[in-house]
């Protein structure tokens, strides 16, 4: 294990690790990530209730939070760069794209929040950061 830290400090010093890329955000979300936020929410809640959380996230402020807590609060896998959207979103970072705030709903009878739209982002972010600060939209 000593070996093994040794090598990142020497290569830290040398310049031999990789730079982490900024990764730029929107102000606020698409518009299109409402009606996508819809259809997936409709799969979980009657269609009253997933039209009340997106006229909600509509109004709400964008807030931060970091992609492995929100990893942690979704109780999802992180998909990896095999996934089509999530490198179609690495290449976006890599470019200096700018990605479009995340939409997160708190099911608190579950524990848990629901990415509602945005979670190719998110896995995308956290191949290179996972402490990561991700705008997001939350009710």
């Amino acid at each position: 294990m000593a070996k093994l830290l040794d090598k990142i400090f020497l290569a830290k010093q040398s310049g031999g690790m990789k730079q982490k890329p900024q990764i730029f955000w929107l102000a606020a979300p698409e518009t299109h990530d409402y009606p996508a936020a819809l259809s997936y929410l409709n799969l979980n809640y009657d269609d009253r209730r997933a039209r009340r959380f997106v006229a909600a996230l509509k109004a709400a402020p964008v807030v931060e939070f970091k992609a492995k807590d929100i990893f942690r609060a979704s109780g999802l896998s992180l998909l990896g760069t095999s996934n089509s959207h999530v490198e179609k979103n690495r290449r976006k970072i890599k470019i200096g794209e700018k990605l479009s705030p995340v939409l997160l709903v708190r099911d608190s009878k579950n524990g848990k929040v629901v990415i509602a739209d945005g979670y190719h982002r998110v896995c995308a972010v956290y191949t290179f950061d996972e402490d990561a600060l991700v705008p997001c939209k939350i009710v």
